[in-house]
């Protein structure tokens, strides 16, 4: 079975793409999509914070003072945790955060995506995309009536007039299916696709 991909702006219905039922009209999976969201950003986290320990804070390997006859505490290192110039006692260390999600769970996640998109009339496809000069008005004239705070463009491949012409636009992203990503998914208003885009989408999610 199938289902169509609306054209922008509600156009005409022979502009309409139907696309597999498999794909674009599965269940929604609220908790997968979630998990599927805090691995993305969790993968985007640097995890470079380091912090020294008291073996690598240099000097310090001599006792400061002998143990008795001071007055003072029995002190064996400058270097303790304790002392101003000492290291930390529990030092973060370089690590990473990125989380294990197995390739069959991503694909459903990001095909729950996208039927919830549909469903929700967020999702649609326009071939005439690409603006003939680099221009932003002339890219804000393809995309008239849509009144949106985030916009997703997914297009077949990264035209440099499309590029040029929607990279002054603050809502406006641009993006190939290779490159798609959950957070972008699920944060936009709206997604424009190029039937070309969609149909690489459904071979990758198939």
């Amino acid at each position: 079975m199938s289902l169509q991909i609306p054209a922008i702006n509600g156009g005409d219905a022979a502009q309409a793409l139907d696309v597999s039922e498999a794909v674009f009209g599965q269940e929604y999976n609220e908790t997968l999509v979630h998990q599927l969201v805090t691995k993305y950003m969790a993968g985007a986290r640097a995890g470079t914070k380091a912090q020294k320990t008291r073996s690598d804070v240099s000097g310090g390997c001599a006792k400061p003072w002998r143990q008795k006859g001071t007055g003072r505490a029995r002190v064996g290192s400058t270097r303790s945790p304790i002392w101003r110039t000492g290291g930390v006692t529990f030092a973060a260390q370089p690590r990473s955060y990125d989380q294990k999600l197995n390739k069959k769970m991503y694909k459903v996640g990001i095909r729950s995506i996208f039927s919830e998109l549909l469903r929700q009339g967020r999702l649609a496809v326009c071939d005439d995309l690409t603006p003939a000069v680099p221009k932003t008005k002339e890219f804000l004239k393809k995309i008239s009536g849509i009144q949106v705070k985030r916009l997703l463009v997914v297009a077949e491949d990264l035209n440099e007039n499309l590029i040029l012409a929607a990279r002054n636009i603050p809502y406006v992203a641009v993006v190939t299916p290779t490159s798609v990503d959950p957070v972008s998914l699920v944060s936009a208003d709206k997604v424009i696709a190029t039937a070309a885009a969609l149909k690489q989408i459904e071979e990758r999610l198939a």
